[in-house]
């Protein structure tokens, strides 16, 4: 949201200024036993310092100002010239344990840096960058586990002259927060190496791309099948021989089934060659063999999938025309055919339903909704959000949190990605290839590609009721490689998304793998 300007105490000289945001010692600062005025309403605008708060550094920089999230005031940082303030707050008496600190939050970017943390808990300092969200506000939780009864909570801003952040509603309670899934798309990666693609470490040693990802934490792989595409990649043959790779790095495995010989999307859901002009009853039986035969064959080799996606971005349906959302009755009925095959096979695998457009509130609501109202079952519900595509963070948060809500199921980002830089290594034109394309705040640098990552897990992770499963990147190793292009039709097709992968041009990983180690 927009920050309003306005007269500001004068700032501490600048040598103060320029110090490292650290807190006083605990005994000059307000000590309570819970936190208190975490809704900045015990005094009103304009307050420079809120009540049973404390401030560090600039610390005109720091104040209470009208535009609370629910009630009438927030916390505000802001100043006309480059600054550096902590507001914090220490609590002591607690009870060692689990706690997780929930705040509401806003940023306009462009900060140094700009987080929320939770330090002299007894162990390592919990930190959460705040998302940029001038949009909107976004909640955001930061899990601790205190050992020496006590904890600071600290809000922090390392600020460029007329940056701001707003945050409001903070409160402490027990309890531990965290996502299950540190996942990756790794579909392209057969057919990379068979064209010559190398992956090498951080250092510049080659090495296995899936080794190479699981050091750096991710632990789901995500694999699309195909069923008898042109070019014999990601088909079952490959999917099997994928998953014996993933799994014996110890990773979990997503199968992601297109129900096509090609890509399926909003705007494309093509049946099968196999199965043109089937009827709609042959379609289901089509489905579920399909389904089973391929989650069958992973089972009998020790590879059993632990989710299953039944469509990919099914906005439109699938298997168009019999399964469009033109006629739900069908499409609920294919849909419950291939949630029944991977049933068939194993009982505790994940059946997850994948729609794109993961801002679209009302868009999801309907899909869903009709879904219930005609019987369609599943387990999960998976969400691609392209934040130059589908809405800002705060669209995608209030839909994310209302689908797991409304619906009562687990949510996850089935798919995201971001630009590590602008300009293509092939001749095909990258998908995102100028800035203004870019989402505010996020450039198209290893830096953005690494905060776009940590903002949308920390979304995931603040979904109420433990409901946020975790977030898969697409397309971790889909890097510029002769004959890997995105056509399985046509050799020659270029790639289009080699800089929203997770190895640079120069083929080595890159630091914003760190996103893995996302709580």
């Amino acid at each position: 949201m927009f920050h309003p300007r306005r007269s500001l105490r004068a700032l501490l000289p600048p040598l103060a200024a320029g110090l490292a945001l650290t807190a006083l010692p605990a005994t000059t600062a307000q000590a309570a036993s819970t936190l208190t005025n975490g809704g900045f309403e015990a005094d009103g605008s304009g307050v420079a310092t809120p009540r049973d708060w404390s401030e560090y550094g600039s610390t005109g920089a720091s104040f209470v100002e009208s535009g609370g999230r629910s009630g009438s005031y927030r916390l505000s940082h802001w100043a006309s010239s480059a600054y550096k303030v902590e507001t914090y707050q220490y609590l002591s008496g607690l009870t060692n344990g689990a706690y997780k600190l929930t705040a509401w939050v806003s940023s306009g970017g462009g900060q140094n840096a700009a987080y929320i943390a939770l330090k002299n808990c007894g162990g390592a300092e919990q930190r959460t960058d705040l998302p940029v969200s001038a949009g909107g506000w976004i909640r955001i939780v930061v899990p601790v586990n205190v050992t020496n009864n006590q904890c600071t909570i600290s809000i922090n801003s390392d600020a460029n002259a007329g940056n701001w952040i707003n945050v409001d509603d903070l409160t402490f309670t027990s309890g531990t927060s965290g996502t299950s899934i540190k996942g990756a798309d790794i579909s392209s990666l057969a057919k990379s190496e068979a064209k010559g693609g190398v992956y090498r470490t951080g250092s510049g040693s080659a090495g296995d791309a899936v080794a190479i990802l699981r050091s750096a934490g991710m632990n789901y792989a995500r694999l699309k099948v195909w069923v008898n595409p042109a070019d014999g990649y990601n088909n079952k043959a490959r999917v099997l021989a994928m998953a014996k790779r993933v799994k014996a790095q110890g990773m979990k495995l997503l199968v992601d089934f297109h129900y096509s010989d090609t890509w399926a999307d909003p705007g494309a859901q093509s049946k099968p060659a196999a199965w043109s002009g089937h009827s709609y009853s042959q379609l289901k039986t089509d489905v579920y063999n399909h389904t089973y035969d391929v989650l069958n064959a992973l089972k009998a080799q020790g590879t059993t999938a632990d989710m299953v996606q039944v469509g990919n971005e099914i906005n439109g349906g699938m298997l168009w025309n019999e399964g469009s959302t033109s006629n739900w009755p069908q499409l609920a009925g294919l849909l419950n055919s291939g949630y029944d095959a991977v049933k068939a096979v194993n009982s505790g695998t994940t059946v997850a339903l994948h729609l794109a457009k993961g801002g679209d509130l009302s868009g999801t609501r309907w899909w869903f909704d009709s879904a219930r109202s005609n019987g369609v079952k599943f387990d999960a519900i998976g969400l691609s959000y392209y934040g130059y595509w589908h809405g800002t963070l705060a669209e995608f948060q209030t839909t994310l949190d209302d689908a797991a809500s409304r619906y009562g199921k687990p949510v996850f980002v089935a798919e995201t990605a971001y630009p590590f830089r602008l300009g293509s290594e092939d001749a095909h034109q990258d998908i995102i290839d100028t800035t203004g394309e870019l989402v505010s705040g996020y450039p198209a640098s290893v830096a953005g590609q690494t905060r776009w990552m940590n903002d949308v897990a920390s979304i995931v992770e603040a979904v109420p009721n433990g409901r946020g499963l975790g977030v898969f990147y697409w397309e971790a190793t889909w890097t510029a490689v002769n004959g890997n292009g995105w056509d399985p039709n046509d050799a020659s097709s270029g790639n289009g998304w080699e800089n929203q992968a997770l190895f640079g041009y120069d083929d080595r990983a890159l630091s914003s793998m760190a996103w893995f180690s996302h709580r």
